[in-house]
């Protein structure tokens, strides 16, 4: 039950968000590049929090909470190995994605491409992007709701009787279960209505502030949502650790719930002392970095990208997104994971239930967290909730709006060109609609983990080709529709067949790219005059010879800006790997890899190969990178 100060902080959160919203809307209003790119203003470090605050999300402790359950720490490198990506958007893909000066992944489909496959694979991309990817995302995310809201919101004890039971007979007549509540059948349904209500609620408050103010008052929330967050999960970091005796006494109260052995293996940062890792898990986590859908950015990493002032900027944001998410909030989850699973662990002979375990990081704030404290954490996941809903809202309407709406339905069926304004009332619009979609694929999830893995596996193969069009000039429309094409008819098909869902991920990455590859390098390549005229306006690092040479430049230079961005990439990475996973065997007592017996001199090994990384990359890659060469403006919105 929630204290009248929890109530008040929740109430001051849902104020602040209404007030970002009509303090931009006047901005937001002017036209798409300022609803969906803020007019191409953002700081470095705006966009770099904002990225943080959507992918913190509402979900993903929820998610951590189950993985740790599942398999302990090592099970997380499926979620920092995505560093590799983020750091390859940085000192990459930002210059490129700036200088493209498109609104949508989807647009720069056209400007890549010249064949007449281009505007088939823009409509493509909007549908499977912006709408089939991006309201799976969201489901997962309103589930996620779904398990913060019930413990606190208890519409039934607020509503008047009738109200409430108008609400109980459309749970009914929905016959779906929005609860982890077992048993009695009219507590189940009275909890689902709850449920029902907090969606509404929630997304009413989310969609308002996001549809009137566009991107602008999206990353003005975000930055104060990640900064409530973070403080939240601090609190209750130092609660739950507190509630168990300490981190030094994490170790022993795990051996003596689960033994010493799982105990070990749950606390385990490298694969040699894992719990259940098995050899296509680590194969898993070697790729998936690439084999997803944001191996390049694509979608609302992108988006913030090109929202930035200038390209040090784009740099900047990556780099204090990858710290954001890496670093500073994993080392406060595992705290919390671990100490909920010696604080409530499994009932004796109940079985294991990812669903009921991601539950428990909800129940330990009710268990544990005294009042204000319950609340500022309460609103914290809430604000988490939110950013990562009026993002992916943002990012799908700009698909709806720009390339079905603006593109395809205005100029190449009607003939004519758009209105600014009318544009934006569209993308309002398209936000609500979006909303109601992602709702009706809630109802066909069961847990955040399953739901997860059902978006990793979408994205799987479309990872290879989407970094391809940047990096090789060989890549095609056609070919990234056939990886489109892969993914669609696998899907089905490995979910029936394959059980184990590693071995799902690497069939669909590997079967994916091999399409999309082949058909690139032995089909008919892309008119040489849409090629001259992308490599100019963009110039793309990488394999680009024969355009560059029609172009009047040396592609020996395209190569090496790719190999310098490479290394800064993996220096970077091993930055973050390595202060990771030094200060987290030091903070929980976990034990260095079997082939290093020497605890101490592992943790120091990683600390100071951190710091030697870190300095590197911040002296080659941050503070004397130039903008990107080129000086390209801005095109025309297609």
């Amino acid at each position: 039950m929630l204290a009248p100060i929890d109530l008040a902080l929740l109430g001051l959160f849902v104020l602040w968000c209404a007030f970002a919203g009509l303090r931009s809307r006047a901005a937001a209003s002017r036209g798409l590049a300022d609803y969906f790119l803020a007019g191409r203003t953002l700081p470095g470090w705006k966009a770099g929090l904002s990225m943080a605050a959507t992918q913190f999300a509402a979900d993903t402790p929820l998610l951590v909470t189950g993985l740790l359950a599942t398999a302990g720490i090592f099970a997380l490198w499926r979620l920092w190995i995505y560093a590799l990506a983020f750091l390859l958007l940085g000192f990459v893909l930002a210059g490129p994605w700036r200088r493209a000066g498109v609104l949508t992944d989807a647009e720069l489909a056209e400007l890549r491409y010249g064949s007449r496959f281009a505007p088939l694979l823009r409509v493509a991309k909007a549908l499977y992007f912006g709408t089939v990817f991006n309201c799976a995302v969201l489901a997962m995310v309103l589930l996620a709701a779904t398990r913060i809201a019930e413990p606190f919101l208890l519409w039934n004890e607020w509503l008047p009787a009738s109200v409430f039971a108008a609400v109980r007979h459309f749970a009914a007549w929905a016959d779906v279960t929005l609860t982890t509540t077992i048993g009695d059948p009219d507590l189940v349904l009275t909890a689902s209505a709850n449920n029902w209500l907090s969606l509404v609620a929630i997304f009413s408050v989310t969609a308002m502030y996001s549809a009137t103010g566009g991107l602008r008052a999206v990353v003005d929330t975000d930055v104060a949502q990640f900064a409530i967050a973070m403080l939240g999960t601090a609190i209750y970091a130092v609660l739950v650790v507190h509630e168990v005796g300490g981190l030094g006494a994490l170790p022993a109260r795990l051996s003596a719930v689960y033994g010493a052995e799982a105990a070990g293996g749950l606390l385990a940062f490298t694969p040699s002392r894992a719990h259940e890792i098995g050899g296509v898990a680590v194969a898993v986590i070697a790729v998936q970095w690439i084999a997803q859908m944001n191996s390049d950015g694509t979608g609302y990493l992108a988006q913030r990208t090109m929202a930035c002032r200038s390209d040090g900027d784009a740099r900047q944001a990556a780099l204090v997104f990858a710290v954001a998410q890496i670093v500073l909030r994993s080392l406060l989850w595992i705290a919390i994971g671990l100490s909920l699973l010696v604080l409530l662990p499994p009932e004796p002979g109940a079985g294991f239930d990812v669903a009921r375990r991601e539950a428990t990081f909800v129940d330990g704030i009710a268990r544990f967290l005294p009042a204000g404290a319950r609340g500022l954490m309460l609103t914290g996941m809430l604000a988490a909730l939110a950013s990562t809903l009026d993002t992916h809202l943002n990012w799908g309407a700009s698909y709806w709006t720009h390339d079905l709406y603006g593109r395809i339905w205005c100029r190449e069926i009607r003939r004519c060109e758009p209105e600014p304004r009318r544009l934006v009332w569209v993308a309002r619009a398209s936000t609500f609609a979006i909303l109601v979609l992602a709702l009706a694929v809630l109802t066909r999830i069961g847990s955040i983990q399953t739901a997860w893995q059902a978006t990793l596996l979408l994205g799987a193969g479309m990872g290879v080709p989407l970094l391809l069009r940047w990096l090789w000039w060989r890549m095609t429309a056609l070919a990234e529709l056939a990886a489109i094409a892969a993914s669609l008819l696998l899907a089905p098909l490995l979910l029936a067949s394959v059980s184990e869902e590693g071995v799902r991920l690497l069939v669909m990455a590997t079967l994916s790219s091999a399409v999309a590859v082949a058909l690139a390098r032995w089909g008919p390549p892309e008119p040489a005059a849409s090629l001259d005229v992308f490599y100019r306006r963009v110039q793309p690092p990488g394999f680009w010879g024969p355009v560059a040479r029609r172009c009047g430049n040396d592609p020996g230079a395209d190569a090496r800006r790719l190999a310098r961005g490479l290394w800064l990439t993996a220096a970077g990475s091993l930055t973050l790997f390595c202060a990771l996973v030094g200060t987290g065997t030091w903070l929980f007592g976990s034990r260095p890899p079997v082939w290093f017996p020497w605890r101490s001199a592992w943790i120091a090994a990683n600390l100071l190969l951190a710091l030697a990384l870190g300095f590197a990359v911040w002296r080659g890659g941050v503070s004397r990178q130039p903008d990107a060469a080129g000086g390209a403006t801005q095109p025309p919105h297609r």
